[in-house]
């Protein structure tokens, strides 16, 4: 029975390292993230509108507000969900200071913990579809609208659709993935 206990206590100090661990990974994403947002609003102006020569081809003044609406939401995503994350290891910090002689060990209510963990990969996830749509605009704003059917335009929201739609499709996998089993 001793030894059941101490196996117990063992993955419990394994399981809060990794969630430690877990949860600074989304943070340095979600900070690679931020840095792209705000690259992304410093470089949309009125200025930015291509120089189609159809004017029915050419992203408007809408557009560009657009663009800057989704990049404060994808921002306000990626902060929410990284001011989560850092306070679940906030918390299991300090809990793991009422311990010193256990490094890595904390007592945490894993139904808290779950919901925490939960919100941050919601969050993340929210916050690269609106930075997905908010790109979308830009490619418009730049090479010309999608109605307009111009080969660079579609080339390069393809490729953004589909390599960013199947990356987020891999995360939430992975994260359904590892709340079952």
């Amino acid at each position: 029975m001793a030894s059941q206990g101490t196996q117990a206590k063992n993955n419990d100090s394994s399981t809060t390292s990794i969630h430690v661990m877990a949860l600074d990974e989304v943070v340095s994403a979600n900070s690679l993230f931020t840095a792209a947002v705000f690259v992304g609003i410093s470089l949309t102006s009125a200025s930015s509108l291509s120089n189609n020569s159809l004017s029915s081809c050419s992203a408007g003044m809408d557009m560009v507000r657009s663009v800057i609406v989704f990049e404060v939401i994808s921002f306000s995503f990626f902060l929410f969900s990284s001011l989560v994350a850092q306070g679940l290891k906030l918390a299991m910090n300090l809990i793991n200071s009422n311990d010193p002689d256990e490094a890595f060990e904390a007592e945490v209510n894993t139904k808290v913990l779950s919901l925490g963990m939960i919100c941050v990969g919601v969050g993340s996830i929210l916050g690269c579809i609106f930075l997905l749509l908010s790109l979308v605009y830009v490619i418009q704003i730049k090479l010309g609208l999608l109605s307009c059917g111009r080969e660079a335009t579609i080339r390069a929201v393809t490729a953004l659709v589909v390599l960013v739609g199947s990356s987020l499709a891999l995360y939430i996998w992975t994260i359904y993935y590892s709340f079952t089993r």
